[in-house]
C-alpha cells in the first residue's frame, strides 16, 4: 500500500466548487445496495459534516482573514461533497431503516477500528462503546420489526448480528464517568489519531441524527427510544472525543482532517462494489488531496512544522467495512458488565452500592425504561423478540432466552 495523498496532484483548488445538477445525484436502490455501499455513505457524510463544523469552529477561533478565506473556500466545498453523499440516501427509506444502516456502522466500524487499534486505551474505549451501539441495533430493529413490520435482516443481510449486547438499561452513567485519557500526539501512532477522528465523526453523526429524528417515530415508545438511545449517542461522544489530544494546534488538526478524508476516500475506493459509487469516492479523494495539500502549506507557514513530522510515508493500514460476527461475540463474552468509574472500566456488579452510577440509573430509569418497553412489546405482540443469530446462540448465557425482556 504505497499510496500517499502528498504526492499526489489532486484537483486544483479553483476547479472545485460545482453546480447544483452535480451534487445532486441519483439515489441508490435500496433494495438492492449492498449494506456495506449504505454504510460507507453514512459514514462518509458524518466525516463531511465534520469536516465542515471543525473548520466554522477555527474560523472562530481565528481573527487572521487570510486564513479565514482558506477555511470559507475548503468548507464550501466540503459542504459540497457533503450533499452529494448525503443525497445518495434514497426518499423512500423509513427513518427507522436509515436508522439500522447508523447501527450497522457503528458496529463495524467500531469493531473494525478496534482489531486494528495499536494503543491499548483507545482499544479499551472501542471495545466498551461497541457492545452498547451492539445492543442499540437490536433495540432498533425489534421496533421496526413491531412498527413496520419490517426485519432488519433485510437491511443487514448476512453480515452483522442482531441480538442483545450490554443492555441500553444499563449504559446510563454519571457525566463524571464519561472522560477516558487523552492519547499525546506525539508518539501516538498515526492510525490510532485517525481512528479517532473517525470514530468522533461517526458517533457525532448518529447523534446528531437521533436529534433530530426521533421526534419523527410513529409511536410513543418509539419516540422515547430515540431520546433514551440519544442520550447514550451523547455519552459516547464525550468518550471518544476526550482520547483526543487537546495540546494539538488548530492547524496540526486541520492537517489531519484532511489526511484522514483522504484515507478514507481512499479506504472506499478500494473496497466499494458498485462503479456508479466508486466514482464519486476517486471523485472526492481527489479534491481532498488538494485540500491537504493547502492545509500542510498553512502547518508549515503559521506552526513553522514539516508534515513530516506528523504524517507517514504512505497510509496506513486502510479501514474496510467487513463482518465482525467473531470479534463481536468474543467481545461480549468478556466484557458484556463492564461500566466506568471515572477513567478505569470496571465491573458494574462491583461497584458499591452508593456509586453516582447507581443513583444516576435510579434517576434516568424510573418508570418505564424504553429500550426494555421496546423488547417487551416485541414479545407481546410476537412471543419472541427479534434476533438475527449467524453463529449459534448468544455467547453469554442469561441472555439466551427470548420470551423475557433481560436485564
Amino acid at each position: 500500500m504505497s499510496f500517499n495523498p502528498l504526492k499526489e496532484k489532486g484537483i486544483p483548488l479553483e476547479k472545485q466548487i460545482e453546480s447544483w445538477q452535480q451534487v445532486n445525484p441519483e439515489p441508490y436502490d435500496k433494495d438492492q445496495v449492498h449494506p456495506y455501499t449504505r454504510t460507507r455513505i453514512i459514514l462518509m457524510n458524518g466525516i463531511e459534516v465534520e469536516a465542515a463544523i471543525f473548520k466554522h469552529q477555527f474560523a472562530r477561533h481565528c481573527s487572521d482573514p487570510d486564513i479565514n478565506k482558506q477555511l470559507a473556500l475548503t468548507r464550501a466545498i466540503e459542504q459540497q461533497q457533503q450533499k452529494v453523499v448525503n443525497w445518495l440516501s434514497p426518499a423512500n427509506e423509513s427513518t427507522l431503516e436509515v436508522t439500522i444502516g447508523y447501527e450497522q456502522v457503528a458496529v463495524d466500524l467500531t469493531a473494525g477500528l478496534a482489531r486494528t487499534e495499536k494503543d491499548p486505551n483507545v482499544k479499551a474505549a472501542l471495545d466498551f462503546a461497541l457492545l452498547e451501539d451492539f445492543d442499540h441495533l437490536y433495540r432498533y430493529a425489534n421496533l421496526m420489526e413491531t412498527v413496520e413490520n419490517k426485519q432488519a435482516q433485510k437491511n443487514v443481510r448476512d453480515l452483522t448480528e442482531i441480538m442483545p449486547g450490554r443492555p441500553t438499561a444499563s449504559e446510563h452513567r454519571h457525566p463524571f464517568d464519561n472522560l477516558r485519557t487523552p492519547v499525546d500526539y506525539q508518539t501516538a501512532d498515526i492510525l490510532t489519531k485517525l481512528h479517532i477522528l473517525t470514530i468522533v465523526s461517526g458517533e457525532q453523526q448518529t447523534m446528531n441524527f437521533y436529534m433530530n429524528v426521533g421526534n419523527r417515530a410513529a409511536t410513543m415508545i418509539g419516540r422515547a427510544l430515540y431520546q433514551e438511545i440519544g442520550q447514550v449517542e451523547e455519552e459516547h461522544v464525550s468518550h471518544y472525543e476526550s482520547l483526543a489530544d487537546p495540546t494539538s494546534t488548530w492547524f496540526e488538526r486541520l492537517v489531519l482532517h484532511e489526511y484522514n478524508e483522504c484515507y478514507l476516500y481512499y479506504s472506499n475506493l478500494e473496497s466499494e462494489v458498485d462503479n456508479r459509487i466508486k466514482k464519486i469516492w476517486q471523485h472526492h479523494l481527489e479534491q481532498e488531496i488538494a485540500h491537504l495539500h493547502l492545509a500542510v502549506e498553512l502547518l508549515k507557514q503559521y506552526d513553522g512544522m514539516d508534515p513530516a513530522e506528523i504524517l507517514p510515508d504512505k497510509l496506513p493500514e486502510l479501514t474496510i467495512f467487513q463482518s465482525n460476527v467473531d470479534y463481536v461475540r468474543d467481545i461480549l463474552k468478556n466484557q458484556i458488565d463492564l461500566t466506568c468509574d471515572g477513567f478505569d472500566y470496571v465491573d458494574s456488579n462491583e461497584l458499591s452500592a452508593n456509586h453516582r452510577f447507581h443513583k444516576h440509573q435510579e434517576i434516568i430509569n424510573s418508570g418505564i425504561v424504553p429500550s426494555q418497553e421496546v423488547i417487551q412489546e416485541q414479545i407481546e405482540k410476537n412471543g419472541i423478540d427479534y434476533r438475527l443469530e449467524l453463529a449459534g446462540e448468544h455467547p453469554v448465557e442469561r441472555f439466551r432466552q427470548r420470551q423475557e425482556v433481560l436485564v
